[in-house]
Formats: structure tokens, sequence, C-alpha cells
């Protein structure tokens, strides 16, 4: 009973106070409501003071802008102005200046006007007198100016004819000497780049021809065939009555082969027109770039030597149609490689080095006709440009002494290239060609005071000369080497160059008893 008093109690209590805290609620809600929008009005109020202010600051900041511009403008205006008067000043100063140069100059050719007036009048009084006096000169000797001329002219001409011949004498000679010279020079340079290295036998090749009538086809209609031959392969075509032959001339090997490999294609398939010509070039000329190609690897095969750039292997191959004194050039330096890696073999040495230097020493050989220089110039300007070891290079470049062997192996690639080219049956030289060309180089180098004796090494390359201490000092001994090459320049021929080296030893000897 009394639980369902304290229940009703608080039933009753709930009912009667809900709708009181609801009233509260909404009338405190009501207040902050109002107190919100108060706060709303006022910072709104505050808000447009503040923007009001703002506003009138910047206004007053672009105002004080707008004078310092004004301020600025004025004052650079003032400048150009100040400026501009000063130009005004200068320019009215020199105009006046220019007239008054001006005034000078009409002043000058005024006055100049006048002397050469005087000038043509005083000319006019010489003129008259040299008249005169050339006519009071006919009546003394009674000539005429034309004849007096003639006769001074005779007695000149007379006097001088004598000295005139002499002098016409002298250039004659010194013109002659100067042109003699001259052409032994470009003679010299001329066999040594292209003659000197060949012999009759390797100008010219020979085709066999199935019958005499075959050289009619070659030479065709108004010889149309053979000049297309020749134009395209750059060889001359030697048509005689050798029976059944052609005769192909050229100082170029390459294109010696080209035009053989062409004519005997040509030979074979029996149909000669221009057009087929061509073709056949053609294809002689790929068959050679693969010649050159196999026989470049073949000497890199025989000779071990690896990694080459296939450009210098292409070189090398080259060499196959090269001869010097009839020795054939790729073969040549095969050899050259093979002996220096045996003697590098030999004396502990770097046979690798060795015989790849002994490959690529004559390199330049197949380039020399086609550039200017050496063989020795050119293969070492190729090595380079491939990126070659520097000292395979230095053995290349000292293989005929134009530099100092940096190493032992570039010694031995000289030895071996002096070996292959001097051994009996190499070079298309008689024994008592070059026996007699020795022995005039030591009696050549003995002929001058204080020699004490001389020998002809390297295969005539090189004259070694000592020297008496007692007559001969340092100093003369470079005169000594420059007089000795002189002479043999003067009388002697020979392929290449000829190194003089001239020693001087001085040596104290006692014997101790």
């Amino acid at each position: 009973m009394n639980i369902l008093i304290i229940i009703a109690t608080i039933l009753i209590s709930a009912v009667i106070f809900i709708p009181i805290g609801v009233i509260i609620r909404k009338k405190i809600a009501e207040s902050k409501i109002a107190g919100a929008e108060n706060e709303a009005k006022r910072l709104l109020e505050d808000a447009k003071r503040e923007a009001e202010n703002k506003k009138k600051e910047e206004i007053f900041k672009a105002k004080e802008e707008i004078m310092q511009s004004r301020n600025e403008l004025d004052k650079e205006i003032r400048e150009r102005r100040g400026e501009i008067q000063l130009q005004e000043k200068r320019l009215i100063q020199k105009e006046e200046n220019f007239e008054k140069r001006s005034d000078n100059f009409e002043k000058k050719e005024k006055e100049l006007e006048k002397k050469v007036e005087d000038i043509e009048v005083e000319k006019q009084k010489v003129q008259e007198t040299l008249q005169k006096q050339l006519e009071e000169l006919e009546k003394i000797s009674g000539l005429s100016k034309q004849e007096a001329k003639d006769i001074l002219l005779q007695e000149v001409e007379k006097n001088i004819t004598e000295d005139v011949a002499v002098i016409i004498k002298e250039k004659e000679q010194k013109i002659k000497e100067e042109a003699d010279k001259k052409a032994r020079e470009i003679l010299s340079y001329t066999i040594q780049k292209c003659a000197a290295d060949h012999t009759s036998e390797s100008t010219v090749s020979i085709v066999s021809l199935p019958n005499d009538d075959m050289k009619g086809r070659i030479i065709g209609r108004e010889g149309r065939n053979i000049k297309a031959i020749e134009n395209l392969t750059g060889i001359d075509l030697i048509i005689d009555d050798t029976p059944e032959a052609v005769i192909i001339s050229g100082f170029d090997p390459l294109r010696r082969e080209i035009a053989k490999i062409a004519l005997e294609k040509l030979i074979n398939d029996g149909r000669i027109h221009p057009a087929k010509i061509e073709e056949m070039v053609e294809k002689a000329k790929e068959e050679v770039l693969a010649t050159i190609k196999a026989e470049g690897e073949r000497a890199c095969l025989e000779t071990g030597v690896n990694g080459l750039n296939p450009e210098i292997v292409r070189l090398l191959g080259k060499l196959k149609y090269r001869t010097s004194y009839g020795q054939n050039v790729l073969n040549h330096s095969i050899e050259v490689a093979n002996l220096a890696r045996i003697m590098a073999d030999e004396l502990g040495l770097d046979s690798k080095r060795a015989r790849r230097a002994g490959l690529l020493h004559d390199i330049g050989k197949a380039l020399d006709h086609d550039m200017e220089g050496t063989h020795v110039e050119i293969g070492v300007d190729i090595l380079k440009k491939f990126k070659e070891n520097e000292l395979v290079i230095n053995a290349v470049e000292a293989h005929h002494g134009d530099v100092e062997p940096q190493t032992l192996e570039a010694v031995l690639v000289q030895a071996a290239d002096a070996i292959s080219a001097s051994r009996p049956g190499a070079r298309r030289e008689t024994l008592e060609a070059y026996i007699k060309r020795l022995e005039e180089l030591e009696k050549i180098a003995d002929s001058f005071e204080g020699v004490e004796k001389s020998f002809a090494i390297q295969a005539g390359r090189e004259v070694r000369i000592i020297v008496k201490p007692d007559k001969i000092s340092d100093a003369q001994m470079t005169i000594l080497a420059r007089d000795v090459a002189k002479k043999v320049e003067d009388e002697m021929e020979y392929p290449g160059q000829i190194k003089v080296n001239v020693i001087r030893e001085s040596r104290a000897i006692e014997y101790a008893k």
C-alpha cells in the first residue's frame, strides 16, 4: 500500500513538473537566441566599422602612392627636359661649328682655285720656254727632236746590249738550275710514292682469250666496249698483236684485279656490251671486296691477332694487292708478325704485342697511294683513329727509325721487318746492285775526315759512323751527320730514307802488371 502511494506521488509530481521544465527550457532558449541575435548585430556593426576603416586606409594609401608616382614622374620629366635642353645646346653649337668650317672651306676653295690658275699660267710659261730651248737646240745641232732621240737611244742600246746579254744568260742559268732542282724533287717524290715500289710485272695483268676473234668483241663497235671497261675500272686495256691475250695495265692493283675478274666473266658469258660490262664490273667489285675481307681474316687467323677493328681487318686484306719491290705486302706483314712473335718468345717478352705490331706495321701501305704522307705516318693515323694500343702505335711508328722505340717489342718489329725484306729472294733486287749500294754508302761515309770506320746496316736503311774522338768534337758531329746525309742525297739513288748515325766514343785503357 505504501508502495502504491509512493508511485502515485511520483507520477503526480512528474505530470506537474514536466510542463514546468519545458516552459523553463523554452524561456532559456529564447533568451539565448535573443542574446545570439544581439551578438550577431554587434559583430556585424563591428565588421562594418572595420571595413570602413580599412577602406579609408586603402584610399589613403592609394592617394599617397598616386602622389608619390606623380612626384617621380614630375622629377623624371624635369630630368628629361634638362637632357633635351642640353642636347639642343650641343646641336646648336655643332651647327655653329659646321657653319664656321663651311666658311673656312669656301675660303680655302677660292684660294686653291686661284693657285690652280696661277699654276696654269706658270705651266704655260714653262712650256713656252721649253719650246724655245728645243728650237734653239735643233738650230745648234742641226737635228730634229725625233732624230736626236733616235741617236741617243741607239747609243744607249749599244752600251747596254752586252750587259743585258750577261743578265739574261745569268737569269736563264739560274732559272734552269731551279727548274731542274724542282723537277728532280717532283720526280723523286713521284717515284717514291708510286713507281719505286712496283716492278714491270706488278703493273700489268694478262687475260687469256679463247681465240683472236674475241679481241674485236672486246673492242666493240667504234670502241664502245673497251671505252666502257676503261671508264668503269680506271685501267688501260692493251690489245696488240699478242695472240689470244689482252694486257691490263694500271698502277692500282685493286682496279687491275677488278678489271681482270670482270673481263674473265665477260669472256665466259660471251655477251659483251656496255650494260653487261657494268653488271660484271659490279660483280667483280663485290668479289674483290669479299676476297679482301677473307684475306684480312686469314692474316689475323694465321698470326693469332684478335680484337682488331673490322676496318683495320679490311685494310689488311687490301695489302694482298699491294707489292713492295715485288714482295707481297700482306705476306710480308704476316711474316714480320711471326718473326717478331718467335723472337719475343725466345727473349721472354710480350709476344702478343710483338706479333700485333708486326702485322700492323705496314698498314699505311693500304692507303699510301690515296693519301698524302709516308706509309708510316698514314698507318699511325689509322691506328690512332681506331684507338689502338699506344705501345703498338709506337712500334709501327718506329719500325723505320722515325721515332725512338719505347719497348723491346718495337725493336723486334724493326729487326723482323729487316729480316723479311732483306732475305734472299724476298724482293726483286739483284745481289750485285744490293752489295754495290751498301759499298757506296760506306764509301761516302769513309770519305770524310775524322771517320774511323762506317757500317751500312738495316739493309741499307742506316749507316753507322764511328769517328775519331780526338779529331771530331761533339759539336762537329752534328755538322758531319748533316754533310754525310747531304752527300748521300746528291750521289745515291735509293727508296725511302737512310738514317745517318754518328757515334763518338772516348776510351781510357791501362794495364795492371
